[in-house]
Formats: structure tokens, C-alpha cells, sequence
């Protein structure tokens, strides 16, 4: 932003000094010149392939009309807030990031309002849209509408009707000496447990801390109840507290028959299991004698513009270029995400994709993901220590009142 405003001084300088400087300052694209644009794009390591081939084409489809050197560097989605806004100047023009990150980076001024919002509205999914805008503002450009996670099996040894519970799941795993897995050293997958019991989380008007009931005494289900629910899951003999990366090796060697992903592993599961490759929404587990639908986070993927990029119409267009159609239906055939554009959503081969229709099963039980940053340690905490058995013997209300306070501290 404020190289852009001190390209505008100079250029008021420019007509002040010069005779017929208007012509001369008229920028190279609106000539259709051959300036130089350089621009730096970042994406998930996955992506590269995919990201290189949607670069390639934008340079073809534009070429001519300037001088392009567009690189692609790898950097984590979930990471790519706290890079950025640690150097905006430095950061790359155009960026891909997951949805709970638009607070900050509009805040921080590391994204403009999109300048063609409607149009970019009409071909994204409401609920896209929704999570590209602060205020009924567009800070960002939709590109998936999967980022929320589910039940993979394999259907060599579990059955459809075992994946309806959690206890159908673990009973058939253990039974093949093998194992269900789920990341309880991330807070996003936790909230599985909590979701639909009536305890809450979420952000504040502040937009920036959080409440949280989570170890509230009293009610039908209280916190203490899902804490005893886990407990007795991580002792299952067919259970393992996985990684995503955990999970996806154990899909490979066999060690592994269900588990709690995205649309992100189904290439690489298809290619392990291959017709044995099920998923469905995720299943109820047993809570205080009744069984609780477990509940996810929902989001998606979007497409930044740096504010301080040095050609931001460029870095515009770009970031337009890799969200429109069909980029985003060669995103689906080459990484299996789902599309946010409307017109790929809707198409034959969405439809009928296992991952895409497992995640719209589970969406009617999630939740779209706002929390600030204070959520993720204590609850990733609290899990682990679910997960290890509860090793220290700790009072299990103390350790659900210790995570609250840490998610709701200031």
C-alpha cells in the first residue's frame, strides 16, 4: 500500500516537471506494453505441480502484454499469516491461506477490499463467500470449499454399518490387530468431541479472544464427561493418536484401516486402497451413555493479494486466474479438492467423488471455523494427556479448567 502510494506521488511529480509526461507515465499494462512483472506466489508443498501449471498458462494467456517472472515457493497454509505479517513488504504478492487467517491479515492491512467483489461473488459458493469477507466485505478470492475433514475406511475391514460408531470402528481395527487414527495434538480435530454436546467455543466481538464452557460442571453433558468419553478411546487397543502425516503412512503400509482426514490424502489413500477406499462423514461415539454425533470445523481455502505487492493489478488478476473455473476444476482432477466456484461444484464429477460427498454428509455437523489464536495450545494439551491415559493423574475438572482459562486468556 504504501509503495503504491509513493508510486502515485512520483508520478504527480512526473506530470509537474515534464512536458507530455501524461503519455509517458501512462502505465505499461493499460498500453499493453511489456513491462517486467515479477511476482512470487505461495502454496502447500502439495501444490507445486499444480500451481507451476497454472502459472505456465496465465503467462501464455497474457502473453505479450508484459514481461513475467512468477515464481512459486513453497509455504505452509497455516503458517502464512504470522510469515507475512512478520515482513508484508517482503512477502509474496500472491498467497494461499486458510480462512480463519482473514481477520488478521485485513486488520494488519496485508489484504485490500477486491475491487470486482460482485463478480468474484456470483461464481463462489455462499458460504465461501462468507468466509472471504469481514464486515460483508471481500478481503479474498474463494478457491476451495473443503477445507473440513471426515472418515476414510477401508472396506476390507470395516464394514458401512461399523462406520457409524466410533466404538463399530475401533472394535473392527483392534479385531485385525490394526488401527484408527486421529490427530489429538491438533485442537481442529478435538473439537470433534465437543462440538455437538451443547459446550461452547468461539471467538468474542473483540476478535481476538475467546469464550469457552467446555469445562462446564453442570448441564446433560458436561466437560467432564467428554474427558472420561476420550479417555477410554485412547486406551483402545485400536486406537493411535496420529499425525495427518502419521495416518497417511499408515494407510501405506497397512498398519492402518480408518481414520480422520481431508479431501487432501484421498489421492494418495485411492492409490494405497483403491477399491476398498471408503468415506463418510464422521461417526458418534459414546458419551455418558448416549451416543454424540461428532462435530468438525468447516473453512476453505482462499487466494490473497499482498497489499504492498509492487503490481498489484497483476497480483490481481493472478490470483483471479488460479480461483476461476477452470483452474479450479484441474485443482479437483489433480489434488481431489473441492471446488468453491458454483458451476465446478455442481458438476458430474463432484458429485461423484466418495471425499467430496462424505464432506457434505458431515458439513450438516460443522461448524465454520472461528477461534483465536489462544485456542490451539491448551486444547492440544488437554488431548494429548487424554491420549497418553492421563499419566500424571491429574483431577480430570482441573485440567478441563486450566484449558479453559488458557483458551479464554487475554
Amino acid at each position: 500500500m504504501r509503495k503504491r502510494i509513493c508510486g502515485f506521488l512520483l508520478g504527480i511529480l512526473c506530470i509537474t516537471a515534464l512536458t507530455g509526461c501524461d503519455q509517458a507515465g501512462t502505465s505499461d499494462l493499460e498500453n499493453g506494453g511489456t513491462e517486467r512483472v515479477e511476482l512470487v506466489v505461495w502454496g502447500a508443498e502439495e501444490d507445486t505441480d499444480l500451481m507451476n501449471q497454472i502459472i505456465q498458462s496465465f503467462k501464455e494467456n497474457y502473453q505479450g502484454q508484459a514481461d513475467f517472472q512468477i515464481s512459486f515457493q513453497v509455504q505452509g497454509e497455516s503458517q502464512c499469516k504470522d510469515v507475512l505479517i512478520g515482513g508484508l513488504e517482503d512477502g509474496a504478492d500472491v498467497f494461499t491461506f486458510a480462512d480463519d487467517q482473514l481477520n488478521t491479515l485485513a486488520a494488519a492491512g496485508a489484504l485490500d477490499p477486491i475491487e470486482n467483489a460482485d463478480e468474484i461473488r456470483s461464481r463462489n459458493l455462499s458460504s465461501t463467500v462468507e468466509a472471504a469477507s469481514v464486515n460483508d466485505q471481500l478481503y479474498a478470492y474463494p478457491l476451495t470449499a473443503d477445507n473440513g475433514y471426515f472418515l476414510y475406511y477401508n472396506k476390507q475391514y470395516v464394514t458401512e454399518e461399523q462406520v457409524e460408531t466410533l466404538e463399530g470402528i475401533l472394535e473392527a481395527a483392534a479385531a485385525n490387530d490394526k488401527k484408527f487414527t486421529m490427530d489429538w495434538s491438533s485442537a481442529w480435530y478435538v473439537y470433534s468431541f465437543f462440538g455437538n454436546t451443547g459446550l461452547q467455543v468461539g471467538l468474542n466481538d473483540d476478535g481476538i479472544t475467546n469464550y469457552c464452557t467446555w469445562n462446564q460442571t453442570d448441564g446433560s453433558i458436561r466437560g467432564i464427561d467428554v474427558a472420561q468419553a476420550m479417555l477410554q478411546i485412547g486406551e483402545n487397543p485400536g486406537f493411535s493418536n496420529c499425525t495427518d502425516e502419521e495416518f497417511l503412512a499408515g494407510v501405506r503400509d497397512g498398519s492402518v484401516v480408518a481414520g480422520v482426514s481431508g479431501v487432501w490424502n484421498f489421492v494418495a489413500i485411492k492409490e494405497a486402497w483403491g477399491e476398498h477406499t471408503g468415506a463418510a462423514k464422521l461417526p458418534t461415539y459414546s458419551c455418558k451413555g448416549s451416543q454424540i454425533q461428532m462435530a468438525s470445523f468447516s473453512g476453505c481455502k482462499l487466494i490473497g493479494v499482498n497489499a504492498y505487492s509492487e503490481h498489484p493489478q497483476w497480483a490481481s488478476r493472478l490470483a483471479e486466474w488460479i480461483t476461476n473455473e477452470e483452474n479450479q476444476r484441474l485443482r479437483f482432477e489433480m489434488r481431489g479438492q473441492g471446488p468453491s466456484n458454483i458451476t465446478v461444484a455442481d458438476s458430474e464429477e463432484i458429485r461423484q467423488s466418495p471425499a467430496i460427498a462424505a464432506l457434505l454428509e458431515q458439513s450438516e455437523y460443522s461448524q465454520l471455523q472461528r477461534v483465536g489464536g489462544k485456542f490451539w495450545d491448551p486444547v492440544s494439551k488437554f488431548a494429548g494427556n487424554m491420549a497418553a491415559g492421563n499419566p500424571s493423574g491429574q483431577n480430570l475438572q482441573e485440567q478441563l479448567d486450566e484449558m479453559a482459562e488458557g483458551v479464554t486468556a487475554r
